[in-house]
């Protein structure tokens, strides 16, 4: 397992990330799609992450609205894992219950929910605390501040996003800047070979400000494991059931063909295959994968012994080409005489 340095922190993480999404689901909710693990499957598949050098590990308070937090940390406790040997991330910003202020990023939920995360962590403080998206109703030097003043309290040691855009990640940024508050180190955003969004305007942005890129769904939902062909799909895998993240299906077919071809040249599987491609990829710092089964997330792990070439790089490529939006294709105009 490689280790790197999370932006200019001086924090260091496993190349991978394991991400606990599929803790706790129960029959009648969302979540059961993603994952039911309990806890005898949750302490085997923590054993397996710390034995292969893994020291991250993501949840969030809304995966199965807390039980992959309450599973995680008694995962860790029955593992007697030491508390500095691990970095953990949790989440805040969706609908935990049925009441006004029980959502978003007011300073009132934000300091609220990280009570409720550690209590359910059973733990002094998290590592990282990310906002998981967009509150449209609350200003952006609000929630700065108050994430600022959350790491004051030391229930949080740092701060980062998921899903916002790349305009509101610099403005928040250049908040904390000049008020001299504590800025964000790293972004979890969706990235795959299918799904390369974040290459117009994050990624760049992400170099600038010296934040750190951690990839969630580096296998589309699942599409990208092979389980999906024009000739037919897994009617028992994850995304025969949430559909989700949304993708472009026939460029992804393209791509589990190229994937396939690379796969037995490697011998290796099209997942593993699928997450080289995002490790190896610019500005990237740790991916987070996921498992239902112990199988699973061996055969993810292993992925980081496969080292894609330049020319399978390309190949990829030419199957999974990144249109020039608007100003993209501008700027690389009007700059040409620069070069």
């Amino acid at each position: 397992m490689k280790y790197n340095n999370v932006g200019n922190t001086g924090l260091i993480v496993s190349e991978l990330c394991f991400g606990t999404m599929t803790f706790g689901g129960q029959e009648a909710d969302m979540w059961a799609n993603i994952g039911k693990l309990q806890q005898k499957e949750v302490n085997d598949m923590l054993g397996a992450v710390v034995e292969s050098g893994i020291n991250f590990i993501d949840t969030a308070n809304v995966y199965s609205f807390g039980q992959s937090e309450e599973l995680l940390g008694q995962g860790l406790l029955d593992l007697a894992v030491p508390r500095d040997e691990v970095v953990i991330a949790t989440k805040l910003l969706a609908k935990m219950k049925d009441k006004p202020n029980s959502a978003g990023l007011s300073r009132y939920n934000i300091f609220n929910s990280v009570d409720a995360s550690l209590k359910r962590l059973q733990m002094e403080y998290v590592d990282i605390l990310y906002v998981h998206g967009v509150d449209p109703l609350t200003s952006l030097e609000e929630i700065v501040r108050s994430l600022n003043d959350i790491i004051e309290s030391g229930k949080v040691r740092y701060i980062a996003i998921c899903n916002w855009p790349a305009w509101m990640v610099a403005k928040a940024q250049a908040i904390a800047h000049y008020r001299g508050w504590h800025k964000f180190m790293g972004l979890q955003y969706y990235y795959s070979a299918v799904s390369r969004d974040i290459e117009h305007e994050l990624v760049p942005m992400a170099a600038d400000h010296d934040l750190a890129i951690f990839p969630w769904s580096p296998l589309a939902g699942g599409f990208l494991t092979g389980k999906f062909t024009r000739e037919g799909a897994d009617a028992d895998s994850r995304r025969a059931k949430f559909d989700f993240p949304p993708i472009d299906k026939e460029k992804a077919y393209d791509l589990v063909d190229v994937m396939g071809d690379l796969a037995k040249i490697h011998d290796a599987s099209i997942a593993q295959v699928a997450l080289a491609w995002v490790r190896q990829q610019k500005g990237i710092t740790s991916t987070i994968i996921g498992a239902k089964t112990l199988e699973q997330l061996k055969l993810n792990i292993d992925s980081t012994q496969l080292i894609l070439t330049e020319d399978d790089l390309v190949k990829i490529d030419e199957v999974s080409p990144l249109p020039m939006l608007y100003p993209g294709w501008m700027v690389e105009r009007q700059s040409a005489y620069r070069k």
